[in-house]
């Protein structure tokens, strides 16, 4: 048998994944469609169809609720009434169906990604980091992108649903952002990729009780990078600030407290810990180490193989 394309696998996972609910669990989150999206994308496309039915019979998925009542995006009253309201997510993802066969997806983006990022913390960041992948899955498969487009609705429709401030505070600017005159997009790109590598350090040198979640102080700033180049000039500063507000703001949730003076662990390539992290099978695994290859291809930094080796040691650890 041929090898599967990146796009076959994804539109066989997506095919697979339409009708799974968003949770599982006590509101844990469904990671399928990002995690088949890391695997396709670092050339693991044959892995995705068994790693995808593993992690379905792993999971006892709750349905996704009834559609309820139709939302106006032109109603700023009504759309904004249903934010953070998660027995609202079908109709989100209703809207964001209609609003993307409606017209260009970027234009879609562009007109929501302002309206639902300061929501950004909401289930600690997976709405934006459902999205971020679906637009790397609209943008690698091209003009045939239907399934890829459906996924991007349920990204952002879970976002708005899930939608919640948390008590982040948001600098308007300062510490080398601001406005800088321009587009930015240069000097916000550099920000964005220093964020990834300065939490990728301190989830390495952190003494966690558990090691999953502070991993998404450095996997939700990384989603924000991956769509960044694809807004309008004028939405990329404030998405860093957001970005970096709410992973400061993990370290407050979790009472986790930077070690500066603790060295890094040793790591090998991070090609190698994602090889690692396909083994493991922990959603968590893949898609911080897929975050330290990719990151390590654009600025290279041993923070990013150090987050990503201790994250597969301890969740390793977990399935032993």
């Amino acid at each position: 048998m041929a090898a599967l394309t990146y796009t076959d696998a994804m539109n066989g996972a997506l095919e697979r994944l339409r009708s799974v609910g968003y949770e599982h669990g006590r509101g844990f989150v469904n990671h399928a469609p990002m995690a088949a999206e890391a695997l396709a994308h670092m050339g693991y496309a044959d892995e995705v169809p068994g790693w995808v039915e593993g992690h379905l019979r792993g999971h006892t998925f709750h349905d996704v609720p009834e559609r309820r009542f139709t939302l106006d995006p032109a109603d700023e009253a009504d759309w904004r009434q249903a934010l953070g309201e998660f027995g609202r997510v079908a109709d989100w993802t209703t809207l964001f169906e209609r609003e993307l066969a409606g017209g260009e997806w970027t234009d879609v983006l562009a007109r929501w990604w302002p309206r639902l990022l300061p929501g950004m913390s909401g289930v600690l960041t997976h709405g934006v980091i459902r999205t971020a992948h679906a637009v790397r899955a609209v943008v690698t498969a091209g003009p045939d992108n239907g399934p890829q487009l459906a996924e991007l609705a349920q990204g952002l429709g879970y976002w708005a649903a899930r939608y919640s401030e948390g008590g982040v505070v948001v600098e308007e600017s300062g510490e080398g952002d601001g406005d800088r005159g321009g587009d930015g997009g240069g000097d916000v790109v550099r920000a964005l990729d220093d964020l990834v590598a300065e939490f990728s350090g301190i989830y390495a040198t952190l003494s966690l009780p558990h090691p999953i979640p502070l991993i998404h102080s450095v996997t939700g700033p990384a989603a924000v990078r991956l769509v960044v180049e694809h807004l309008p000039a004028d939405q990329r500063w404030p998405s860093y600030r957001v970005a970096r507000a709410v992973s400061r703001t993990m370290l407050d949730w979790f009472h986790a407290v930077p070690r500066p003076a603790v060295p890094l662990p040793d790591a090998p390539d991070p090609a190698a810990l994602f090889a690692e992290a396909v083994q493991i099978g922990d959603e968590h695994a893949i898609k911080l180490a897929e975050v330290a290859v990719r990151h390590e291809a654009l600025a290279p930094d041993p923070r990013h193989a150090a987050a990503a080796r201790v994250a597969n040691r301890a969740i390793g650890r977990l399935y032993r």
